[in-house]
C-alpha cells in the first residue's frame, strides 16, 4: 500500500503521526484530481451538522454535508455514482463522478430521485499545491489506498480511518484507539 502514487479515485488516509492536525486528523480523502501542478480530493468521514436543506432551503432534501477540506469552505461540491442522471460530470474513477449541472441535481433532490448513496456534498475540498502532497507523503503524513470499496458514498463516516489503519498491521494496530486528541490520554 505504502508504495502507491497519488492517483485520481485513490484514496488519501491520514498517518496516526497526525493526529493532532485539526484539518487532518483522522481524514480518509478521495483524490477527484492529481496533475503535475496540484491535486484535489474531498474528506469522506467528516459529517457536518449541516443538511442540504440548511444550505440551500430551495432544495428539499435533508442528505448531511460534509467537511470537504479546509480551501474555499463557503463553496458547496458534490461526489456521486449517477453521471446518467446529472450531465456535465467529470469521471473520477470507475463508479465514480465529480460535479455535473446543478440544475439537474436540484430538479432530481426536489423530486425524491437520488439517495444519500448516490451522492454526498461537502463544504470546501483539500488542495495541494505542485509538490506539496509529494512533500507530505515523504513526511510519513499520508499513506495511499487503492478505493477498494464498492460504493465509497454508502461508508460508514466512524469507522472509515479505523478500518483503513486495521488494514495496515503492524504498529498501526496500536494508533485505532488513541482518543482524537493525544494530549488527553
Amino acid at each position: 500500500m505504502s508504495h502507491l502514487k497519488p492517483l485520481k479515485g485513490r484514496l488519501l488516509i491520514a498517518e496516526p503521526s497526525i493526529l493532532n492536525d485539526s484539518s487532518f486528523n483522522r481524514a480518509i480523502i478521495l483524490i477527484t484530481e492529481h496533475t503535475d501542478k496540484n491535486s484535489v480530493g474531498f474528506i469522506l468521514n467528516r459529517p457536518l451538522e449541516y443538511t442540504l436543506q440548511d444550505l440551500l432551503p430551495e432544495i428539499n432534501c435533508d442528505f448531511t454535508i460534509y467537511q470537504g477540506g479546509p480551501v474555499e469552505q463557503d463553496n458547496l461540491y458534490f461526489v456521486h455514482n449517477v453521471p446518467h442522471l446529472i450531465p456535465g460530470s467529470i469521471e473520477v474513477d470507475s463508479g465514480i463522478f465529480w460535479g455535473g449541472n446543478f440544475k439537474s441535481l436540484r430538479d432530481l433532490l426536489n423530486n425524491g430521485g437520488l439517495e444519500s448513496t448516490n451522492i454526498r456534498f461537502f463544504l470546501g475540498y483539500s488542495g495541494w499545491t505542485k509538490n506539496q502532497l509529494t512533500n507530505e507523503l515523504n513526511l510519513n503524513s499520508w499513506f495511499i489506498s487503492e478505493d477498494d470499496i464498492k460504493n465509497i458514498l454508502s461508508k460508514d463516516d466512524e469507522s472509515l480511518w479505523r478500518n483503513n489503519i486495521l488494514q495496515k498491521g503492524g504498529d498501526y494496530k496500536l494508533w485505532v484507539n488513541a482518543p482524537n486528541d493525544v494530549t488527553l490520554n
